[in-house]
């Protein structure tokens, strides 16, 4: 597909500067750009690369003034935020390259499932008995619908992704290659022969609108009741949520954090990298936990910052460190007051 400056900016309600019918038909990066491409300039340390790029048009903020001469062959789009900008129109090149409505002849379908006249079905998917799909919804290659599982509209199933038995999922969601979302929970107790006896899970998962799952993140069903995710969660790649946790509004979770059962976060909550989360705890809205940190307890203060494994305080942990990183030089020190006490005669 290709877009003029001029379509673009009117798409972005912003205003161009440079030749309007100047035509894209793909993206680059700024400091790698290519004739007829599109690119952006949101973070001020790439600004060199705009007087250098072989791109044809850039999307700029509308406070942009150049400071020498631009490329004669680049055309700028002025908008309030570059970054909202190219997110929207990626969003909108997405929607228009969207597969269109169909069942792929390879798929297998229930007879007594409900699916909109508008969802996209792709080869060798699996939908089971019972199940709902709303409209404009795709179902990817390969992907597994289990029994009474539902799916709202305008929502986006991609590649080898699970979705378990009475799974609910919200609309305008959007889940990654190789998601598994309704797993078995992690639930075992010891018998009398000092053997772990299964505990089955019976719950199932709960997906609100507007959420997010990155590829291979599983998300398991609850023991009884659900394990909920709500409106406008974003996850990242590989996270595991286990059974029953409850992760609240638009609270975002970056890659291979672990949560375990029955905890609950709060909303608007940020939680970095590689975070580890016990089970059966209580964590307040707006709370940030920095990458690597281990949570041991309940965070109970809304807008908390945390760090460190186990966490504290992020004022209480940067005091911490100081001291962690100086403690060669407290042994040098204690070594050489040692060295300046008289000897003692151990003997008497």
């Amino acid at each position: 597909m290709e877009f003029t400056a001029l379509q673009i900016a009117e798409l972005l309600e912003g205003v161009v500067e440079g030749d309007d019918s100047i035509v894209v038909n793909d993206l680059s990066t700024i400091e790698n750009g290519k004739p007829n491409t599109l690119t952006f300039l949101a973070n001020p340390a790439y600004t060199e690369y705009v007087y250098t790029t072989a791109a044809s048009i850039a999307i700029v903020s509308k406070s942009f003034k150049a400071e020498r001469s631009l490329p004669s062959s680049l055309s700028l789009v002025k908008v309030e935020d570059p970054r909202l900008a190219i997110a929207k129109l990626m969003e909108l090149y997405a929607q228009m390259a969207k597969k269109p409505a169909g069942v792929h002849p390879s798929a297998i379908i229930d007879a007594t499932a409900q699916i909109s006249d508008s969802v996209y079905i792709g080869p060798n998917a699996v939908v089971e008995a019972g199940v709902k799909i709303g409209a404009r919804s795709s179902i990817a290659a390969l992907s597994f619908i289990g029994e009474g599982a539902s799916i709202g509209s305008n929502t986006v199933i991609h590649e080898r992704v699970h979705i378990g038995n009475r799974s609910v999922i919200g609309n305008e969601c959007m889940i990654q290659p190789g998601v598994i979302v309704g797993g078995d929970g992690f639930g075992f107790a010891p018998n009398a022969k000092n053997q772990y006896q299964k505990v089955v899970h019976l719950g199932n998962v709960v997906i609100e609108d507007y959420v997010e799952i990155g590829a291979g993140t599983t998300i398991d069903r609850a023991s009884l009741g659900s394990t909920i995710i709500r409106k406008g969660v974003k996850l990242d790649n590989l996270i595991q949520i286990a059974h029953n946790v409850e992760i609240g509004e638009n609270t975002v979770i970056a890659a291979q954090t672990g949560i375990a059962g029955s905890t609950k976060i709060g909303k608007n909550c940020m939680i970095g990298g590689q975070v580890g989360i016990v089970g059966h705890l209580t964590i307040a809205d707006e709370v940030k936990i920095a990458a690597q940190s281990g949570i041991g307890g309940s965070i109970k203060t809304k807008g908390q910052i945390v760090q460190g494994s186990p966490a504290l305080p992020i004022g209480d942990f940067k005091k911490s460190y100081v001291h962690f990183r100086n403690l060669h030089q407290l042994s040098d020190s204690i070594t050489e007051i040692k060295n300046k006490l008289p000897k003692t005669d151990n003997h008497g």
